[in-house]
């Protein structure tokens, strides 16, 4: 079901875009690009209130099933259980660092003498 709203959000979201980008930002949009036809069929102020009412539509959608979706994550107590396991069974101690046995300096450089403690 969560996988179901994942495939919503993103489709909605990606029709939702599409309308964004048809709109012009100065009122003209899709009537500007229809001229003529977009003010016999509909009218130049139709197209843009139909855009416009598209916009908050999908953004009404995208946002309610955001919010619905997390209902819908299983919250059955094996999956928990195995975290718990998870954590009590973790070591506590940091592995042990090792130095490596050949301690030679590399080509070009001084050796360093080790410090008397």
């Amino acid at each position: 079901m969560l996988a179901l709203f994942g495939v919503l959000i993103i489709l909605f979201s990606v029709v939702l875009g599409l309308i964004v980008l048809i709109q012009n930002p100065k009122g003209g949009g899709l009537s500007g690009s229809l001229s003529g036809l977009g003010s016999q069929l509909m009218g130049v102020k139709q197209s843009t209130d139909i855009l416009e009412k598209g916009t908050w539509f999908f953004a009404a959608i995208v946002g309610l099933l955001c919010l619905a979706s997390p209902a819908f994550i299983p919250k059955d107590a094996s999956s928990s259980a195995d975290n718990d396991e998870l954590l009590n069974n973790a070591p506590t101690t940091a592995p042990k660092t090792t130095t490596p046995a050949n301690t030679t300096p590399m080509p070009g450089t001084q050796p360093v003498a080790p410090a008397n403690k």
